[in-house]
């Protein structure tokens, strides 16, 4: 059932997106947004989530997460915030020296108590081993306003390497 649900939340994001015209708003890499608990809108959330990954701090990221979410990379499910941050994310994290946006840009469309985010950036991580790993990205994101604010509840990120002219 949850997966129809989720299915279902998914097409009507993809149709709202299509149809609506809504407000589109974009953000420089440079916007700062709040670290609260309570996120006053869409693409403060977003900011926070990133700025959390830069500096590595896995906790600071999930306050962005509904308990509810629904995280995809690279095509494959990772499951709620927690599952990720468990399984995936928080290993991942513990094996960088820093990771960093060279390049960021968003754009949101807001309906209601409902936003839908686009992401396209650039990313380089440095591991501890001195490894440099260097890639584009996208990334799309369903939002949701309850009494906590704005969450992310869906959040599907995808990346590759560089083309090279």
């Amino acid at each position: 059932m949850k997966n129809f649900r989720f299915l279902g939340a998914c097409s009507a994001a993809a149709l709202l997106m299509a149809a609506t015209p809504g407000d589109s708003i974009a953000q420089p890499a440079d916007s700062k947004g709040e670290h609260t608990h309570e996120m006053h809108s869409p693409g403060a959330v977003l900011t926070a989530y990133r700025d959390a990954l830069v500096a590595l701090d896995l906790e600071a990221a999930g306050v962005n997460f509904a308990e509810d979410s629904s995280i995809f990379e690279n095509g494959k499910p990772e499951g709620n915030w927690d599952n990720y941050a468990a399984q995936h994310l928080g290993p991942e994290l513990g094996h960088f020296h820093s990771f960093t946006f060279p390049a960021y840009d968003v754009d949101l469309r807001q309906d209601g108590h409902y936003a839908f985010g686009e992401e396209r950036y650039t990313y380089r991580i440095e591991l501890h081993d001195g490894r440099i790993v260097e890639r584009e990205g996208v990334a799309t994101s369903v939002l949701r306003h309850g009494d906590g604010g704005w969450k992310i509840i869906v959040y599907h990120s995808s990346g590759r390497p560089p083309k090279r002219s």
